[in-house]
């Protein structure tokens, strides 16, 4: 990402300044709606809805059952797998209907994505608002955007069988990480074509700084997928302590799988460290970045990232309290999720200012 800016000073050669413009607010709702798609998928997770649909229909799949006929059809579908046979034998077919809904959102919300890049993206490259510098960076991002899509579905598969109820949590958390990082290369990229190198900050320090942050967000993002796919909230739903103790039983059992990513428990706890961690690392961070002088945008936005930690701290403790009760957990974990993508957003935006350089 820090030799962006000479892709930068290409783009800015070769188009207009309302073109630039242009393109850029285009690849901002990318990252809304990417961020929408995200959380879909925390929804779909927390609903349990993931499986609903056990085909892949690229184009057809588009289309929900239409009658009851075709509604039997998908349900007897579900009925097949592990998950309906041991986890949700008692559904009728409303409740069917419902877990199918959120599945079937999140993949058109996909397909619906695919269309708002695409056909922006042949109107600015007929009319020339998207030149040479530019295309290479295009051709990744549908690159991107395509192995996500191949990423879900195999995450899906893994879940589909008789003996399987949900699936696997090392998939769920490439999905998710994946999801994330194409949020990350569209979120840079807009941010070259929008914001002039005038903006910068030069504080290399504080720049190394900022990617041990991200580094580390990065790691607790990843365990927070894990938290979800594991479902390991439930696993000790207390606080400060788990269960009533500070070293809870049964974190040193590996449980048939490998104890850092497979026990729940362990995951749970990895995932509280790491966020007392992260939010240290924020606030010292903030403290540097005091020193740094400007009066331009990195002034205003230094403040979003200790904002956010602390309000993403507050929103995992409740998210872990509620982790028992489904209806609640549905909601905190959905804002857990949504401020954990601002904060991301955040330091993300404080790195491309302090990764710039001025006079290039």
């Amino acid at each position: 990402m820090q030799g962006g800016w000479h892709t930068f000073r290409g783009m800015q050669k070769s188009t207009d300044g309302t073109g630039r413009q242009q393109v850029a607010n285009w690849l901002l709702l990318g990252v809304g709606m990417i961020m929408i798609q995200v959380l879909l998928g925390g929804i779909t997770r927390l609903t349990g809805s993931g499986l609903s649909i056990t085909e892949w229909k690229p184009i057809l799949g588009t289309i929900p059952p239409m009658n009851q006929a075709d509604w039997e059809a998908a349900f007897a579908k579900y009925r097949e797998i592990g998950q309906f046979k041991h986890l949700n034998f008692d559904f009728t077919l409303d409740d069917f209907k419902f877990i199918y809904f959120w599945e079937w959102f999140h993949r058109v919300w996909a397909r619906f994505m695919g269309l708002v890049f695409l056909f922006p993206f042949v109107y600015f490259a007929w009319t020339k608002k998207i030149n040479r510098q530019m295309m290479i960076p295009m051709i990744i991002l549908f690159l991107l955007g395509a192995l996500q899509g191949a990423l879900g579905w195999i995450m899906v598969q893994s879940g589909l069988g008789e003996d399987k109820l949900y699936v696997s949590h090392i998939r769920l958390a490439i999905h998710f990480m994946a999801a994330l990082g194409l949020l990350c290369y569209v979120l840079w990229f807009a941010l070259q074509l929008k914001l002039s190198p005038a903006e910068s900050v030069q504080f290399p320090s504080l720049r190394r700084f900022t990617w041990y942050v991200l580094g580390l967000l990065i790691l607790q993002l990843v365990y927070g997928a894990f938290m979800a796919g594991l479902k390991a909230g439930s696993f000790a739903p207390t606080w400060p302590s788990m269960n009533q103790q500070w070293w809870p039983a049964g974190i040193g059992e590996a449980k048939g799988g490998f104890l850092l990513t497979d026990n729940p428990i362990t995951v749970q706890f990895i995932h509280r460290a790491l966020a007392y961690l992260l939010v240290m690392a924020v606030l010292a961070w903030y403290v540097i970045s005091s020193r740094v002088q400007s009066n331009g945008i990195f002034r205003r936005f230094r403040i979003l990232p200790p904002v956010m930690v602390l309000l993403q701290l507050i929103l995992g403790i409740f998210t872990v309290l509620h982790a028992g009760n489904s209806r609640d957990l549905l909601w905190w974990g959905v804002a857990h999720q949504f401020v954990a993508m601002l904060l991301l957003v955040s330091v993300i935006l404080n790195l491309y200012l302090l990764s710039a350089k001025r006079g290039e």
